[in-house]
């Protein structure tokens, strides 16, 4: 069986946890490839007698509350291995079995130094912040790319470890004290607070890209799952308002170690309308009662961060960039249901740069900085959709709006969220290639 990617079409936040947890046990491995703790997943759980569980994940990979499904952390990720361990700890105190769980011994390690520096910078830039989560991600995926990175094999030897801190810090020292006026990081320090964890990961650390290749010899399905999300990849994002790593569909073959021709479906989260949190551009971002509606009815505050979410309609050229940048297959459109109730859906067609039409996003970041919305506006519908099981039932005008959104963004529709938990989905098309 290939494997499989799932990405955020958007910037994030789009329901990926949810799409992870609906293939459920039709899935052997889940696999983190990319990021660390600066970004959450949301699966809300209903249990035999009726209520409801909500679980937020920030660094373990969805597929870990589903039982026989092999989580893996791979080697893309950073891990702050204290956000590793609290998690994992909150989960089996609540009857979740995290014994599964597979570490790549290639992952790099979140050193204490990693996220001061990530603080002490962004307050230095001032006005001309990123808004990083302050939890060390880009400096550590600094650090790997200027190898003087920890990685989790590190650990296992403490001459090593001890090593390669000391290089760190020869050159972090300097920064933190000459330039932000803070105190020196003693090496000791770092070194004595990441050895508290060696006995418990050891047990977990494997070569995930050995064991992910021989499930798949073994005709086993793994599903590669991107962290953050399409615009706001490295590379492809709306830089430099972006996160550290590739979250694209190809990030999963170097961030886990897959060959791009295991890589069969890529399946893209697509929430009906759009959100992002942090800052950069954001082209129908709403600053009125409707954009507060759309927080409201859709709980927009991040997982990890709890900051309200910057809310706007959905924009269509994000869509097809999000298609033709990662090779969709098939979208999953999320939080339909938020929409129930408005008189009119505005759908963004295109955009508008100083008089001139844009229908594809533009080259220049300048440009897509100052773009306004083109929109086309669709009737809405006020009927209840989250009892809605089959997409001929839903309101002709709700029909009308996916029908749309599906055309416009260049790829199927192939599930419908209507609802937060896990069964109030519409399935069109199997997520896995078959109809």
């Amino acid at each position: 069986m290939p494997a499989i990617v799932l990405v955020g079409a958007q910037w994030g936040d789009e329901g990926k946890g949810k799409a992870t947890d609906l293939l459920g046990d039709r899935i052997d491995y889940v696999v983190k490839f990319n990021g660390g703790n600066n970004a959450g997943h949301t699966v809300v759980i209903e249990q035999p007698d009726g209520s409801r569980e909500k679980y937020a994940l920030h660094l373990l990979p969805s597929g870990i509350l589903t039982e026989g499904v092999v989580p893996v952390i791979a080697n893309g990720v950073v891990i702050d291995l204290g956000v590793l361990f609290e998690e994992i700890d909150g989960l089996e105190a609540r009857g979740i079995d995290t014994s599964a769980l597979k570490v790549s011994a290639n992952a790099h390690i979140i050193a204490s130094y990693n996220k001061t520096l990530d603080k002490v910078t962004e307050r230095f830039l001032g006005s001309r912040k990123i808004g990083t989560t302050g939890r060390g991600i880009g400096p550590t995926y600094a650090d790997k790319m200027n190898r003087v990175g920890i990685r989790v094999q590190d650990l296992f030897d403490e001459s090593i470890l001890r090593q390669k801190v000391e290089a760190a810090l020869d050159v972090k020292n300097h920064l933190l004290v000459k330039v932000y006026n803070r105190r020196a990081v003693a090496v000791d320090e770092v070194v004595e607070d990441l050895l508290q964890y060696v006995d418990r990961l050891r047990p977990m650390v494997v070569d995930t890209s050995l064991l992910l290749d021989t499930a798949l010899s073994n005709g086993e399905t793994v599903l590669c799952e991107a962290g953050q999300a399409t615009l706001l990849d490295v590379d492809h994002g709306t830089y430099p308002f972006v996160t550290s790593s590739n979250a694209i569909s190809a990030g999963a073959c170097t961030g886990a170690g897959i060959p791009p021709t295991r890589v069969d479906r890529v399946i893209a989260i697509f929430k009906a309308y759009t959100t992002r949190v942090g800052e950069g551009p954001f082209p129908t971002e709403l600053h009125d009662d409707k954009g507060e509606f759309l927080r409201k009815q859709g709980a927009e505050f991040g997982t990890t961060t709890g900051r309200p979410r910057r809310c706007g309609w959905v924009d269509t050229v994000i869509g097809r960039y999000a298609t033709r940048i990662n090779g969709v297959t098939d979208f999953v459109l999320t939080k339909l249901d938020v929409l129930t109730g408005l008189e009119t859906v505005p759908v963004c067609v295109a955009y508008q740069v100083d008089g001139k039409r844009f229908d594809e996003i533009p080259v220049s970041q300048s440009d897509f900085h100052h773009a306004t919305p083109i929109y086309e506006e669709l009737p809405g519908w006020f009927e209840d959709i989250s009892t809605c099981r089959t997409f001929e039932e839903l309101p002709a005008n709700c029909r009308a709006y996916v029908e749309y959104v599906e055309e416009r963004i260049g790829a199927r529709i192939s599930v419908i969220g209507v609802g937060p938990g896990r069964e109030e989905v519409i399935v069109r098309h199997d997520l896995l290639g078959g109809e």
